[in-house]
């Protein structure tokens, strides 16, 4: 049985353009590839990784807003992949993104009111004051005033614009949010009440997310599944219980160092954060893309990029020597524990 939402063998790559006397194509990068997951509905699941590892691009060719060069999306059994862009409009009322900076995603000259009800102009949803309407009682739900109807955004707070931002999105009654770094830039109590915000909409309204962000802490909050990208590629999945306690993977072991105490549980295979900076995805490693800064990584992953393997029926790793001592769970052939 298929997922709500169903993302298949996903590739986007993006022309790096003409140059020189003779126009020559300059290549292509891949942002994202044979990227496949599913989400069923009034579930999150996690994106989390580095900056540049194809975080941001993979909430956006969901929604459409950025083309895939292959693979589909399939909503509650729709491929999107295979509309045009007048077919795919109706369906943008069901998908909404809040992103990371609510500032740069709003009009400073329009009021709040306006920025609220241009969604609903838009779509051809209700009359004028019905519009209004809804704008006043979703603001009045993300615990800001009314009157901020007639204000501008520069008149408020980082925190309360988000809210604005939430509340801007589900004026089209969505069933699917992107959320790409909703918390980033906010102090930590603010990002406690956006993210405890989130959970109560997603319990009061059946929504489904795709959270995006390179805070493990946050994504774990909300997120049932957890998928963590390196460089335009999936290295893990897995229930966000297990990754916490079990990553099989170096890169998402590595991570953990960047989560209290209190939050890790499985210490045996917490690393060192990674030294260096990502390759450039212009010019990737050859083999495992994590090699040249895994400081577990051997001869083969040099040479020889991993595929994803089942450590169980719910946790993947592409990984050709997994820090989970697979023999425990049927695959003996493949068992490597951490040193």
């Amino acid at each position: 049985m298929s997922a709500w939402l169903e993302v298949k063998q996903l590739d986007v790559r993006f022309n790096l353009g003409e140059g020189g006397l003779l126009r020559q194509s300059q290549g292509s990068v891949h942002a994202l590839s044979d990227i496949s997951f599913g989400l069923e509905q009034g579930q999150t699941i996690g994106l989390i990784g580095e900056s540049g590892s194809g975080k941001s691009t993979l909430g956006r060719a969901i929604l459409h807003l950025v083309r895939p060069s292959a693979g589909e999306v399939h909503l509650n059994g729709t491929n999107l992949t295979a509309l045009t862009e007048k077919q795919i409009r109706p369906y943008r009322q069901q998908m909404q993104m809040v992103f990371q900076d609510p500032f740069d995603s709003m009009n400073a000259r329009m009021t709040v009111g306006q920025i609220l009800m241009e969604p609903l102009l838009l779509q051809h949803i209700g009359r004028a004051g019905e519009r209004r309407q809804k704008a006043e009682a979703l603001l009045e739900r993300m615990g800001l005033d009314r009157r901020a109807m007639n204000r501008y955004p520069g008149q408020y707070s980082g925190g309360q614009r988000q809210r604005m931002a939430i509340a801007r999105a589900l004026t089209t009654e969505p069933q699917l949010l992107v959320l790409d770094e909703p918390t980033s830039g906010l102090d930590v109590s603010m990002q406690a009440r956006i993210l405890n915000l989130l959970r109560d909409l997603q319990n009061e309204m059946g929504l489904s997310y795709v959270f995006i962000s390179h805070d493990l802490g946050a994504v774990s909050y909300l997120a049932q599944r957890i998928i963590v990208l390196y460089l335009g590629r999936v290295v893990e999945i897995a229930p966000t219980r297990t990754l916490i306690s079990s990553p099989a993977h170096p890169y998402t072991a590595s991570l953990m160092d960047a989560l209290p105490l209190m939050v890790r549980q499985g210490e045996d295979a917490h690393l060192p954060p990674p030294v260096g900076e990502p390759p450039s995805p212009v010019n990737p490693p050859a083999g495992c893309a994590f090699h040249t800064r895994c400081p577990k990584a051997e001869t083969r992953c040099s040479s020889e990029r991993p595929l994803l393997q089942n450590l169980s029926a719910e946790h993947q790793v592409a990984c050709h020597f997994p820090l989970v001592p697979v023999e425990n769970l049927g695959f003996p052939q493949q068992a490597r524990a951490l040193s």
